[in-house]
């Protein structure tokens, strides 16, 4: 099923920007751009990537996550794809815990290989123009180590 998911990535956000824009008190679909930094075994390397969330209720939604961090792992570069619940107790916070895959690429005479990772997050949405801002921390748990995740997301709801 985890193999299937950058297809299903695709998909999502391929529907969500050829939608219809709806009245803001309708609004479902959250796609976004990140750009930010992961630090990994105190290395801290440029991070990017996509994100989607469809909220189906007031306080709850799901969605999926793609990064990249090209030269983490001393250039070998990772892969992240995940699927998250996000939780919005207060208006603007929202809160995620999600499943994926890291997928660090080979170089250097290592193979490339992928492993489970686990990511708690936390986002404050700021509200600007007809866009959202959204200084985001994330927490990844790869095995036993544990990555940090920080940056800014841009959403454009609808």
């Amino acid at each position: 099923m985890l193999k299937k998911l950058p297809l299903f990535c695709n998909g999502l956000i391929a529907i969500a920007s050829i939608s219809n824009i709806a009245h803001a008190s309708d609004k479902k679909h959250f796609p976004g751009i990140f750009i930010g930094a992961t630090t990994i075994e105190s290395q801290t390397d440029f991070s990017y990537g996509l994100e989607y969330e469809y909220k189906f209720a007031d306080k709850w939604g799901a969605g999926v996550v793609m990064e990249n961090t090209d030269n983490a792992h001393e250039g070998a570069g990772i892969e992240v794809r995940l699927a998250s619940v996000y939780f919005h107790p207060i208006e603007h916070l929202r809160l995620g815990v999600g499943v994926g895959e890291e997928k660090v690429n080979g170089s250097h005479g290592h193979p490339s290989h992928e492993e489970d990772l686990t990511r708690v997050s936390a986002n404050w949405d700021i509200p600007v123009g007809d866009f959202e801002i959204a200084p985001t921390i994330a927490f990844d748990f790869v095995g036993s180590e544990t990555t940090t995740v920080v940056g800014i997301a841009i959403i454009r709801p609808f």
